[in-house]
Parts: structure tokens; C-alpha cells; sequence
């Protein structure tokens, strides 16, 4: 069993430097000379295809779930997608996701919500965590994949042409919104998903974990704020279930299903009954 993290562990500078520049970054949209509103618009875009296209459809419900299934091409687009969100290499997002569901809240979770709202939203990217070691033990499907291995390897250098290419394309007021702003944005929505969506909000599902439904969550995250239905039912790439609860990212699937480019696709109808309960 490994220990929850009970003293404050060893800082991960890179990424505590990393995070600051972020944040920085993001404070040069306050100057009006950075701001257009073709860039905004080129933040939102580029939102919803690394959040909504590359995070929740790429890296959460394809490549660590496998709630669906896509021809290559299109999951290695997704999956570039995701690179580009800015919220580290694939296999690491993979890897602690499955630790995740694996021991919630408890001993072994690399974000467990029982440490607190700071440490499950932001603090343990930026500390060693007991469980890194077991990160290629999680990951062994996806570990000897040339695309994955590629992105995995320089999703750094990946986002540093992205932003060149922004730059190029509209001076520094598309770097400064669509680099540093929508990675700011997109960052602290999907960290929200690991301390809001296990704080505030409602259930549906008696599971044996403090998962919740957050609304506003889900609107940030193209519907993973709909976090207890995917804890009750994990493996659905379906996971806003009540009217209200809308979900783009399932939408975005249903309509790659009807186009046939998305097969083997998981719901709660096509799950065994233990499936959906528990976690």
C-alpha cells in the first residue's frame, strides 16, 4: 500500500517554474495593446479543441478509458490536441488518471481530495508524489506507440511552435491569449474537475468516494464536471446522464458515430450492472 502524502514532499521546481511563467504570462492580457478580439477568438478555439477535443475526448475518455474507439489518424489528431492543452506529457495524464480511479480519496489517488482543496486542485503537480514510480506500470498500452512516444516526449517544443506560429500569425496579442490565457483557463478548468468535482456540487450515484456533479465544471470542461455519473460508470464515453447535465464532448462523439468514425462505443446500456456502481 502506498502512503498518502502525510508531510509536505519534494518541490518539482520545473514544474513550480513552469506554472509561474503560466500565471505571468496570463497578467499581459491587463495591457491593452495585447488585446483583440480576433485573438480571444483564437483562444476559444484553440480551447475547445485542446480542452474539448484533446483533454476530455483525447487524452480522458479515449486513451485512458477507451470508452470508444477511432481510426488512428483520428486519435493521434486528438491526442495532439491534448499535447497542446499544456498540462504535461500524455502518458504522465494517463497514468495518474487510471492511479486515480484506482484508490480515490485514499492511499495511492496522486490527487486525493482528502489532502485538501489546494493539494488535489494544483500542489501535487508541483511536488514528487509517492506513486511517480508507478506511473509505467499504468501506461504499458500506450508506452510503445510512436505518436504517443513522440508527443510525449516533446509536447514542450510542440506548444513552443505553436506559439511561434501564432506569432507569426498575429503578433503578441495571439501569443499572449491563445498560449498563455487559454492555457491558464485550460488548466485550472481541468484541475477543477480533481478538487471542485470533489467538493462542491450534487450526486447521482452513492459512490464510495466524494466525487460530485459540478455544473459550472462542466461548462469549462466540455462536460467532465459531471464528475460522479463518470466515477458511478467510468468506462461510458457518455457522461452528462439527466436533461440538464449537457455534455459537448458525448455530443462530439454521437455524431463521429454516425459518420462512422467512431465504433465500440461505451454507454451505461452497454455496461455489466456492476459496472454501474461503485467506481
Amino acid at each position: 500500500m502506498i502512503d498518502a502524502p502525510l508531510s509536505l514532499p519534494r518541490p518539482r521546481w520545473n514544474v513550480i517554474t513552469f506554472t509561474a511563467l503560466l500565471h505571468v504570462g496570463a497578467l499581459l492580457a491587463l495591457f491593452p495593446s495585447n488585446f483583440s478580439w480576433s485573438a480571444v477568438g483564437v483562444a476559444v478555439l484553440l480551447h475547445c479543441l485542446t480542452i474539448g477535443l484533446g483533454i476530455s475526448l483525447g487524452f480522458h475518455r479515449l486513451a485512458t478509458h477507451r470508452s470508444l474507439k477511432v481510426p488512428k489518424w483520428l486519435e493521434y489528431f486528438f491526442v495532439l490536441c491534448g499535447t497542446l492543452a499544456g498540462q504535461g506529457a500524455v502518458r504522465g495524464w494517463v497514468g495518474y488518471h487510471r492511479m486515480h480511479h484506482l484508490h480515490t480519496d485514499r492511499s495511492g489517488d496522486p490527487h486525493d481530495s482528502s489532502q485538501g482543496f489546494f493539494w488535489s486542485h494544483i500542489s501535487w503537480l508541483m511536488h514528487t508524489v509517492p506513486m511517480q514510480p508507478e506511473l509505467s506500470r499504468f501506461t504499458k498500452d500506450i508506452a510503445n506507440d510512436w505518436f504517443y512516444s513522440f508527443c510525449h516526449k516533446y509536447y514542450i517544443l510542440l506548444q513552443v511552435l505553436l506559439g511561434v506560429g501564432l506569432y507569426q500569425l498575429g503578433g503578441m496579442p495571439f501569443v499572449v491569449w491563445g498560449i498563455f490565457v487559454r492555457l491558464f483557463v485550460g488548466f485550472h478548468s481541468t484541475c477543477f474537475v480533481n478538487s471542485a468535482c470533489h467538493t462542491f456540487g450534487y450526486r447521482n450515484h452513492k459512490t464510495d468516494d466524494s466525487s460530485t456533479n459540478c455544473w459550472w465544471v462542466a461548462f469549462l470542461t466540455f462536460g467532465e464536471g459531471w464528475h460522479n455519473n463518470h466515477h458511478a460508470m467510468q468506462s461510458s464515453a457518455q457522461f452528462g446522464s439527466r436533461l440538464w447535465e449537457i455534455d459537448p464532448v458525448w455530443m462530439t462523439i454521437q455524431l463521429l458515430e454516425k459518420l462512422g468514425l467512431a465504433t465500440q462505443v461505451k454507454t451505461v446500456n452497454s455496461m455489466p450492472p456492476l459496472a454501474k456502481v461503485g467506481r
